[in-house]
């Protein structure tokens, strides 16, 4: 059975985008089948692996999966592209019953020949983002080592855990990953220490860096496994991939 990750995170700028791209190319690296779905209307997941945005949404057309698919230059990674049409990211964000049913049947179709899905999905907490988490196995959440970021966290935590009631056994939490990390400054050790003591072993051991090499990768298409495999960016997402698969 396939391990459905979404990537998931109401603030912006935490890392979301960059966890999702970065441990995809990793696990691929790892010799697991693995596609990156894109959610979110930004697109960056698509134009940072060198993919081009469709005109329209795989998700929102009734086409089968497979024939949006795209394959990336790293061996068994592809990504199902997403569209940064108005009118895609309103049916796709829409409550309406009919748009979210044909979405949450596309994802459940189609992923079993994947080792691991992951879904990288808006800086909200809309009716996209709970579609994806309630068509996941797990979600695993990015948090910026930075004073806002437990802001909005409460929210967060309580969508995941309704999501999880209604679906018993099918949804859990994969755990917390801090990124940007800094480790010259205190208040990073502060908001590490604070986010270990509240959420205990759901925290991942490895910590995302700051690193020159990661925010510049996504320009040239590539993971930073592949445009800096020696920076201390691209460690730490092999490392925080061991974990993922150690789990």
């Amino acid at each position: 059975m396939s391990r459905i990750l979404c990537v998931a995170n109401q603030k912006g700028g935490v890392g979301k985008t960059t966890t999702a791209i970065n441990l995809a190319g990793a696990l691929a690296y790892a010799g697991r089948r693995t596609l990156l779905v894109d959610l979110d209307p930004q697109c960056n997941a698509t134009t940072g692996l060198g993919q081009r945005p469709t005109d329209c949404h795989p998700l929102v057309s009734r086409q089968p999966l497979r024939e949006s698919l795209r394959q990336t230059w790293i061996p068994n990674l592809e990504v199902l592209p997403g569209s940064r049409s108005f009118q895609d990211v309103e049916a796709l964000s829409s409550g309406d019953a009919t748009h979210s049913a044909t979405l949450a049947q596309h994802l459940a179709s189609g992923l079993n020949s994947y080792d691991f899905v992951l879904i990288d999905c808006p800086p909200s907490l809309g009716k996209l983002t709970q579609t994806a988490l309630a068509s996941a196995t797990e979600v695993l959440m990015p948090i910026q080592c930075e004073y806002f970021a437990m802001e909005g966290l409460a929210q967060m935590i309580e969508v995941i855990r309704l999501v999880m009631d209604s679906r018993p056994e099918r949804l859990r939490f994969g755990g917390i990953v801090l990124t940007m990390y800094d480790n010259t400054l205190e208040l990073t050790h502060e908001v590490d220490q604070e986010v270990r003591d509240f959420f205990g072993e759901i925290v991942f051991r490895t910590v995302i860096p700051r690193d020159v090499a990661v925010s510049e990768a996504p320009s040239h298409g590539q993971c930073v496994i592949d445009y800096a495999p020696r920076a201390r960016g691209a460690r730490a997402y092999v490392e925080l991939c061991m974990e993922v698969l150690n789990t």
